[in-house]
């Protein structure tokens, strides 16, 4: 049976004890510190495979990486969590430099042993391959050696990821600090005061548009002040990245977020044309909204406006529970999967000052064990972002059994994952509704998704790709970047904007982050995908639910283009098979449409 009342503050201590200070995590640092210099001695004497005998000592280097990377995944997990729960954590701050540091000085060693692999001849690497000890790392393991192939030699790598610890990370962890300390003054209920940045974000859906003027007013002005800081970090990051890739002799800025996810960009191109043709419903809906609200266009803070009081809240016990019921309706594995999570207190929900914006789920390897982070306030917007991050930790859930090296899925088929388990929740409310009211305002949580999927996310593609090919030639100032934002989100949006958020590129952390370039396409692919998937799910009902475990399982293990055939038949290249997702978005437009004639 489930608990009573679950806890709104997650557990870490059953990971580490003693937080920033745990002895028992920076003794794990020691120990994964030695582990990365033993795996950097054994290289030196490690010589390119000439013949297939010589199985036992490629498998033994493969282990040490696998076991090394577990280990980092897990520290890093932990910092993150510790920085996400307390901005004011500095210790925080400190581990999050180390384990910069500890995670260049493996990507320096693990480059030179997919460089000495990828060196091995075709016949022997065949033959390797064949090996029990490998056999079931044929794909990742070729993916390593297409991969160093496409790169510069050992020693070029290895200075690369040395200077980007202080030049290309240092930038984005700057970034950070920056916007963790910077506060907004606001008034809330007649009292002026001081919000972070996370909470100002929140007010973007206030009731009072008052409020979110002044919020999104006080928020331009305070980009605005560092907009100098702001673009030169942007273009610092940029330009680290396109000298890498000069170096390299890579053309295409896609080329590396495009192999990350795993897809072609046929696929790519065919889904931004697709939406490109059906943005039209979603403009109409926009206009509608407007009127609703008493003007011609929408301003930017009327994005998330609420059109109605009718939203139900539900307090965090009443929301898992809400989850868990509805997700038993698509199978018992992942109700019984979400159930464990919040009994066993893998949530931080607790809506309190000092906690950074957004939420996120990661995964602690060596525990089996995942965290999730939000603020929950109650709404059902609150609920079904805990069921998209209790997606995210059931993708990682059904990888458990698989090879650790099997397991690294990219993030275009993380956030399929999520959206489903998103999709299920939402359809419930909407199924539950009782008013009108109710089904327009959940009707509307539905309908800003796609907004965001196909509008702004699309706005962030169109900005980012033009920013890099300007970047090509010199630096982009502030006042360019607050042009090219504007150009692209008067197009992403279908000019239904009157004004827009010119400095949303200095506001948005996913163009600071470093560890994944392009940071976006993959949320509108994974939305999309996993409409497929649960149209899927609702034709077959309860029985889907192993075969959805199976295409989970094979997310790390192929190309996006062959999942989707193996699991789905469906050719991706092609835009009807993206139309098929979209035409379900649109479909919730006629029904809003309906609703507020």
């Amino acid at each position: 049976m489930s608990k009573t009342n679950y806890s709104e503050v997650w557990d870490l201590e059953s990971i580490f004890p003693g937080g920033s200070q745990s002895p028992e995590f920076h003794h794990h640092l020691e120990q994964l510190r030695t582990m990365i210099d033993d795996f950097s001695k054994g290289l030196q004497t490690f010589e390119t495979p000439s013949k297939s005998d010589e199985v036992d000592t490629v498998a033994d280097f493969i282990d040490q990486a696998k076991d090394i990377l577990m280990n980092l995944e897990q520290a890093g997990a932990f910092v993150s969590c510790l920085e996400a729960q307390d901005i004011h954590d500095k210790k925080a701050s400190v581990l999050r430099s180390g384990m910069t540091d500890l995670s260049a000085k493996f990507s320096t060693s693990f480059n030179i042993l997919q460089q000495k692999l990828a060196l091995t001849e075709d016949a022997v690497w065949d033959d390797l391959l064949q090996h029990p000890k490998l056999s079931e790392l044929t794909f990742v393991l070729n993916e390593w050696r297409k991969n160093a192939k496409d790169k510069l030699s050992e020693t070029e790598e290895s200075l690369i990821e040395s200077l980007s610890v202080d030049g290309y990370h240092g930038w984005g962890q700057m970034y950070d600090t920056i916007v963790g300390s910077m506060t907004i003054p606001v008034t809330l209920d007649g009292k002026k005061q001081e919000v972070s940045i996370g909470q100002a974000d929140n007010l973007s859906a206030h009731s009072d548009p008052k409020v979110r003027k002044e919020v999104f007013d006080r928020l331009e002005e305070a980009w605005s002040e560092k907009e100098e800081l702001f673009a030169k970090t942007l273009n610092h990051l940029a330009g680290f990245r396109l000298n890498v890739y000069e170096k390299r002799g890579w053309d295409d800025v896609l080329k590396e977020p495009l192999e990350y996810n795993r897809m072609k960009k046929s696929t790519l191109d065919a889904m931004w044309n697709a939406i490109t043709k059906h943005k039209k419903p979603f403009a109409d809906y926009l206009n509608r909204k407007a009127k609703l609200l008493g003007k011609d266009k929408l301003d930017w803070h009327d994005l998330n406006a609420p059109l109605s009081n009718a939203d139900q809240t539900l307090s965090f016990q009443e929301g898992g529970q809400f989850i868990i019921k509805h997700f038993h309706t698509f199978g018992p594995n992942m109700a019984q999967f979400a159930e464990k999570a919040l009994d066993n207190s893998w949530v931080e929900a607790e809506d309190r000052p000092g906690k950074r914006p957004g939420g996120f789920c990661t995964s602690f390897p060596l525990s089996n064990q995942s965290r999730i982070f939000m603020t929950y306030n109650g709404s059902m917007s609150n609920v079904a972002t805990l069921a998209h991050e209790l997606g995210h930790a059931f993708h990682t859930y059904t990888l458990q059994n698989t090879h650790p090296l099997n397991r690294d899925y990219a993030m275009n088929v993380a956030e399929t994952a999520s959206t489903f388990a998103e999709s299920i929740v939402s359809d419930a409310a909407f199924q539950e509704a009782e008013t009108d009211e109710q089904k327009k305002s959940l009707l509307e949580a539905k309908l800003q998704r796609s907004v965001a999927m196909f509008m702004n996310i699309h706005a962030r593609f169109l900005f980012e790709t033009r920013f890099y090919e300007e970047r090509k030639q010199g630096i982009v100032p502030a006042q360019r970047l607050n042009e090219l934002m504007e150009e692209a989100q008067r197009e992403a949006y279908a000019d239904t904007l009157e004004e827009t958020h010119p400095h949303f590129w200095a506001s948005k952390l996913h163009f600071y982050i470093t560890d994944v370039p392009f940071y976006n396409f993959p949320y509108t692919f994974g939305y999309l995908f996993s409409l497929s998937i649960y149209a899927k799910a609702r034709e077959e009902g309860a029985s889907y639910e192993e075969k959805y475990m199976a295409l989970l399982r094979d997310t790390a293990i192929m190309p996006v283009e062959d999942l989707v055939m193996k699991h789905l038949g469906e050719d991706i290249t092609n835009e009807a098979f993206w139309e098929k997702g979209i035409q379900l978005c649109m479909e919730d437009v006629e029904a809003f449409l309906k609703l507020t004639h």
